[in-house]
C-alpha cells in the first residue's frame, strides 16, 4: 500500500492484488502495540498502523482487490502480465509496465528444523497460535514451551501468559536471541519465563497430543546428551525464523540472494528482470514494519523514475565485508542518496561500522551494541560516493 500510495501521488495508475481478505497483512493479528515510532512519531498497534496506511491508499481512490490470488507474473517485451484468480472475479490477466514485489514472509516450521520425536497435535508455528488467539479467539493449549527466540514467539510467550496459559520456557539453538532486546525484557523478563540460549529440542514426547520436549545444552559447539533434561507441556510454538515468499518471484525467473532469501536488487531495488522490484519483507526479512514502510515508499519512487525512462547513469556494487551477512541493495547510485540496511554475523559490544570505497574509508560509524537479530542501517551519498570509478566496489565491514 506504502509503494502504491508513493506511485499514484506521481500520477501513475496502479491496483494492489492481496489474497487475503483485508488489506493490511500481519499487522490484522498484531494487537499488541509498540508500531509506528518511527513512521508516524506515535506508538500504535499493528491494526491501528495498517488503517493509517490504508487510509492514505484509499484517498487517492487506489483499486485494491482481495481475495486475489496470483498464479504467475511473465515478462513480455515492454509488458508485465499478471494472471491470478478470485471466487469474486473469476480468472484475471493484468498487463502492467512495472510490478512491485511485496508478498512479505512466511514461518518456517518443524520440517524445517528436522525435530526428531512423534507427530502428535499441539505443535503449532508461533504465528498461527497468534492468530488463533487474536483473530479466531481459540487457545492453542494450557502448558507451552516455545522452540526459538524469534519475535513472534516473544511476543506469543507475553500473549499467552496473559490468557492464563503457562508458558515453561524459551529454548533457543544460538547463544544470544534471535528476538529484538525489548521483546526480551518486555515478553520473557517481566513474566519470569525461563530464556535456554544455547539449548537445543532434541526429542518430542506424545502420542495423540503432545507430553513434553527433550533439551539438551550445546557446550563449546557440541551437544552434551548427557545434561538433557524434560519439561512437561501440552503445547509447542515453533518461532524459528522467517522466509521471504517467493514463490512468484521463482516462477517469474528473477534471481535470488541465497543470504537473504529474496532477490537481488540494483540500486533502484528492481530485481534482475527488468521492470520488477522488491520491497519489505519478500526482499529481506526487517525487524520493524516502520522499515518496511520506508522501504516500500523508496520502491514506489524507483518504479515512477523508471516507468518515466529515468536510469541511474552509473552504479557501484556493494560487498560484505568482514562480520557483515547481507547489505541490501547489492548496488548503490553515487550521483544520490541511498539507504542500506545489513545484518550483523557476530554479537559485538563497542563495534565499528565501516564503509570503504577501494580501499578508502570514506564512513566510520561508532555502535554500542550489534548483534545479528537487530538490523543496521546507514546512508550514503555524493559526498562519500562521488568521484569513484565505474569499476569501484563499496564493502562494508563490522570491526
Amino acid at each position: 500500500m506504502s509503494a502504491a500510495t508513493e506511485l499514484k501521488s506521481r500520477g501513475f495508475s496502479v491496483i494492489v492484488l492481496d489474497r487475503e481478505e483485508e488489506m493490511g497483512g500481519i499487522l490484522m493479528q498484531c494487537i499488541h502495540n509498540g508500531f509506528g515510532l518511527i513512521e508516524f512519531k506515535e506508538e500504535l498497534s499493528g491494526p491501528e498502523f495498517a488503517q493509517r496506511v490504508h487510509a492514505k491508499a484509499t484517498s487517492l481512490d487506489i483499486p485494491m482487490l482481495t481475495g486475489t490470488t496470483v498464479l504467475d507474473i511473465k515478462a513480455e517485451g515492454e509488458q508485465r502480465i499478471v494472471h491470478c484468480i478470485s471466487s469474486a472475479q473469476g480468472v484475471i490477466e493484468i498487463i502492467a509496465r512495472a510490478i512491485i514485489l511485496a508478498m512479505g514472509c512466511r514461518e518456517r516450521n518443524r520440517g524445517n528444523i528436522r525435530i526428531p520425536g512423534t507427530r502428535p497435535s499441539g505443535i503449532f508455528t508461533a504465528g498461527l497460535a497468534q492468530r488463533l488467539v487474536n483473530i479466531e479467539g481459540y487457545i492453542p493449549g494450557k502448558d507451552v514451551v516455545i522452540i526459538g527466540s524469534g519475535d513472534i514467539g516473544l511476543i506469543m510467550a507475553r500473549r499467552l501468559s496473559w490468557v492464563g496459559c503457562k508458558v515453561h520456557a524459551v529454548v533457543e539453538i544460538l547463544p544470544y536471541p534471535s528476538g529484538l532486546t525489548r521483546n526480551i525484557v518486555q515478553c520473557l523478563n517481566d513474566f519470569n519465563i525461563p530464556l535456554y540460549l544455547s539449548h537445543q529440542t532434541t526429542n518430542i514426547y506424545g502420542v495423540d497430543r503432545v507430553e513434553g520436549v527433550e533439551v539438551t545444552p550445546i557446550e563449546n559447539g557440541a551437544m552434551v546428551y548427557g545434561k538433557s533434561f524434560q519439561i512437561p507441556c501440552d503445547t509447542l510454538l515453533l518461532s524459528v525464523g522467517l522466509i521471504p515468499e517467493n514463490e512468484l518471484s521463482k516462477k517469474a525467473g528473477i534471481e535470488l540472494n541465497p543470504a537473504t532469501n529474496g532477490p537481488w536488487v540494483d540500486s533502484s531495488l528492481m530485481t534482475s528482470v527488468p521492470g520488477i522490484f522488491a520491497c519489505g519483507n519478500v526482499l529481506h526479512v526487517h525487524d520493524l514494519v516502520d522499515f518496511v514502510v520506508e522501504e516500500s515508499r523508496r520502491t514506489g519512487s524507483f518504479a515512477a523514475d523508471w516507468l518515466s525512462g529515468k536510469r541511474p547513469q552509473k552504479e557501484l556494487r556493494v560487498k560484505t565485508g568482514a562480520n557483515v551477512r547481507y547489505v541490501n541493495p547489492a548496488r548503490v547510485n553515487p550521483d544520490r542518496d541511498n539507504k542500506l540496511y545489513m545484518r550483523s554475523l557476530v554479537v559485538k559490544n563497542d563495534a565499528v561500522l565501516e564503509v570503504k570505497v577501494d580501499n578508502r574509508i570514506v564512513r566510520s560509524i561508532k555502535k554500542q551494541h550489534i548483534q545479528p537479530s537487530e538490523m543496521l542501517s546507514l546512508s550514503l551519498g555524493p559526498q562519500e560516493l562521488g568521484g569513484s570509478g565505474i569499476d569501484a566496489s563499496v564493502v562494508i565491514s563490522i570491526l
